[in-house]
């Protein structure tokens, strides 16, 4: 009996061994996944190469839940051409590893490479319109990055050589195309390739280049101070591309792709070019979802009229009283505005909200 008694403890203790090395394997899993990543990039070796003069970019990095793909995407902000960047990161509440990751790279680049804050924990899009909003943060060049993208190597330096030529007190706004990856970094296809101009007429109803591939210049970034942290607009990219538009800036597209854009199950927003995902922007559009970002867009628009060129006011009434019409009227007035997207199937979408009242 006392044998019997025995070997059951002793099988008690070796399945709570093997459930305490499961929790804690578990617990470790994800750090352990961070460090099998970290030997990518010889961090002292590229911050301490010797490089010219040349403007610096701040790098608005926001974080909420990151701890997965984040060190592959400092790793690849360390191993840019273009050498001058520090990065601001503002974490919106994690409880993951997100801060161990970031407070060890800090550790090893020093806080003039890297700087930690708290977000405002209203989502994305607050988060990052605080941290562009912060007024200590000095750069010639502003960079918006997503925790878990890659950049091409060339990204900073590609959108400092076009933001370079425009004059400093003109507010200017790089994007780009994107190359589509799976989670484990594999490429499954591009984003779609838009070739008409970008315009305030295009940015009234689409977005035309994600902020992971934004770099703007200090006009820019005063324009989206001046409208404030608290604007209530739809995405911080779509924003930035109706401000900077409207009010005399310049907008640039580069076909180039320059970040590899991870597709993965926590995506906030995706590339939405399978069929899947056009289906269900579709059914957004007819349950009057697009409606009410446009809703949103115009208010937050008309909180800056005042700053907007004479052209863009008057486009934007003639959109808006369109909307306002009967049928007829309404899609005479769409016409007349000049408003539209940037593809055919795309311009049908338009016209089929103006005939069913969603735009």
């Amino acid at each position: 009996m006392a044998w019997t008694l025995e070997k059951r403890r002793g099988a008690a203790r070796i399945s709570q061994d093997a459930e305490r090395r499961a929790s804690v394997a578990e617990l470790l899993s994800p750090w352990e996944e961070f460090r099998r990543v970290i030997p990518l990039v010889s961090l002292k070796s590229l911050l301490h190469r010797p490089h010219p003069s040349v403007p610096k970019v701040a790098v608005l990095l926001c974080t909420m839940q990151a701890q997965h793909f984040l060190a592959e995407q400092l790793n690849s902000i360390a191993t840019q051409s273009h050498p001058a960047w520090a990065i601001w990161a503002s974490d919106d509440g994690s409880d993951d590893y997100t801060h161990a990751i970031l407070e060890y790279y800090q550790s090893h680049w020093g806080d003039d490479r890297i700087s930690i804050h708290a977000g405002p924990a209203e989502g994305s899009t607050a988060n990052f319109l605080s941290l562009t909003c912060r007024a200590d943060i000095e750069a010639d060049y502003f960079a918006y990055a997503d925790q878990d993208d890659i950049w091409e190597a060339d990204k900073l330096e590609r959108a400092v050589a076009w933001l370079e030529t425009i004059p400093a007190d003109v507010p200017a706004l790089y994007g780009s195309r994107t190359l589509l990856v799976d989670a484990r970094n594999q490429h499954i296809g591009y984003s779609p390739l838009f070739e008409r101009p970008p315009s305030f007429r295009n940015a009234l109803v689409q977005s035309i280049a994600g902020g992971n591939t934004m770099v703007f210049n200090r006009a820019a970034r005063e324009l989206l101070r001046a409208a404030g942290d608290t604007v209530e607009a739809v995405t911080h990219d779509w924003w930035a591309y109706m401000l900077v538009s409207s009010c005399g800036g310049k907008v640039h597209y580069d076909v180039y792709p320059t970040v590899r854009y991870r597709q993965h199950s926590a995506n906030q927003f995706g590339s939405n070019i399978n069929p899947r995902a056009q289906i269900k922007r579709a059914r957004l559009l007819l349950q009057g979802r697009f409606r009410g970002w446009v809703d949103a867009n115009l208010s937050a628009l008309e909180r800056v009229r005042h700053l907007m060129t004479p052209e863009s006011q008057r486009v934007l009434d003639e959109f808006m009283r369109a909307r306002k019409r009967w049928v007829g009227a309404r899609l005479v007035g769409l016409r007349r505005s000049g408003i539209h997207r940037q593809t055919t199937l795309g311009n049908l979408g338009i016209t089929l909200a103006a005939l069913i009242n969603r735009l």
